[in-house]
C-alpha cells in the first residue's frame, strides 16, 4: 500500500475537473449555485455547495467506474467513439438550456415534497450533472483513468485499486469543492443583484447551459475531425483550450496539498462564519 501512486491518482482527478472535454461544464455548475437559489445567506449556501459537491462527485465518480470497469478490455476500440458521446451530452445539455430560455421547467428528478429542503430536491439533479460531466469528459480522461486506477483491478489487488479510485475521485471533489465554497462565500451581491431579475434568473441559466451545450457539442465534433486530420486546428477550440491549460497547469503546479488547504480554509471560513452568526442571534435574543 505505501508503494501506492495515491499523489499521482488525485492529482489525476484534480486535472480530469478541468480537462479540455468537459471544461466548460465546471462554471455552468458552479452558475447553477447562484442562478438557482435565491436566499443570499452564506451559511445556507454553503451547506447547499458542499451537499451539491458530494452529489456532483459521486455521480462523477460512479459513471467512471462502471464505464471504466466495463470497456477496459475494449478501451482502445471504444475511445475512438467517445467524441460522439461528447456530442450527444453537449446537444442534450443545449436543448435542456433552451427549454429554461423558453420560459419552462425542467421535470424534477424526486417527489414534489412542500416542506422538503430545496437543497434535497437538487441532489438528484447534481448527481446527474456530475454523470453529464464526467460523460464528456471520458474522451480526454479515460486513458489515465484506466493506466492509474483500472490497471490495480487489473494486477489482481481489489484493495488497492478501490483506493486510487477513492483518490481520483477525491481530486476532483477538492476542485468543485473548492470552487463551490468560494462561489458559497462571495455570492451575497451576485444573489441579490438577480432577484431584481426576477424571472429573467432562470433564463440566464438556461442561455448559459445552452452556450455551454453547444460548445460541448462542438468540441466532440472537433475531436472527430482530429481523429480523422491530426492537424486539425479550431480558432474557438484553441481559444478554450488556452484558458484551460493555464487553470490546469496552475492546478498542477499548485498540487494536490494545496489545494486540499486552501479547501480546508474555505470550510474553516465557513464555520465561522455560520459560528459568528449563531453567536450574533444568541446574544439578540438574551434579554
Amino acid at each position: 500500500m505505501a508503494d501506492l501512486p495515491l499523489a499521482l491518482a488525485l492529482g489525476a482527478g484534480m486535472l480530469a475537473a478541468v480537462n479540455p472535454c468537459g471544461f466548460a461544464l465546471l462554471p455552468a455548475y458552479l452558475s447553477l449555485l447562484v442562478l438557482g437559489d435565491d436566499t443570499p445567506s452564506r451559511t445556507v449556501a454553503v451547506g447547499r455547495a458542499l451537499a451539491a459537491t458530494t452529489a456532483m462527485t459521486a455521480g462523477f465518480a460512479a459513471l467512471f467506474a462502471v464505464f471504466g470497469l466495463a470497456i477496459q478490455p475494449v478501451a482502445g476500440q471504444v475511445q475512438q467513439h467517445l467524441p460522439w458521446f461528447t456530442i450527444a451530452f453537449g446537444l442534450l445539455i443545449a436543448a435542456a438550456g433552451a427549454w429554461l430560455l423558453a420560459g419552462r421547467q425542467l421535470p424534477s428528478m424526486a417527489p414534489k415534497l412542500r416542506r422538503a429542503p430545496k437543497v434535497s430536491r437538487s441532489l438528484p439533479s447534481m448527481a446527474l450533472f456530475g454523470a453529464a460531466y464526467a460523460t464528456a469528459s471520458l474522451g480526454c480522461t479515460i486513458a489515465p483513468f484506466l493506466a492509474i486506477v483500472v490497471s490495480a483491478f487489473r494486477s489482481g489487488s481489489t484493495a488497492e485499486g478501490i483506493t486510487l479510485f477513492t483518490a481520483y475521485a477525491a481530486g476532483m471533489g477538492l476542485i468543485v469543492g473548492a470552487a463551490s465554497l468560494t462561489v458559497a462565500l462571495t455570492r451575497t451581491t451576485a444573489v441579490t443583484r438577480l432577484r431584481r431579475l426576477g424571472a429573467i434568473a432562470p433564463r440566464l441559466g438556461g442561455g448559459l447551459l445552452l452556450l455551454v451545450g453547444a460548445y460541448v457539442a462542438y468540441y466532440g465534433w472537433y475531436e472527430i475531425r482530429a481523429l480523422r486530420d491530426p492537424t486539425t486546428t479550431d480558432p474557438v477550440i484553441d481559444t478554450a483550450a488556452g484558458i484551460q491549460r493555464a487553470v490546469a497547469d496552475t492546478l498542477d503546479a499548485a498540487g494536490p496539498a494545496v489545494i486540499a488547504v486552501l479547501f480546508a480554509l474555505l470550510l474553516l471560513a465557513s464555520i465561522l462564519i455560520w459560528r459568528r452568526k449563531r453567536t450574533s442571534r444568541r446574544a439578540g435574543v438574551q434579554p
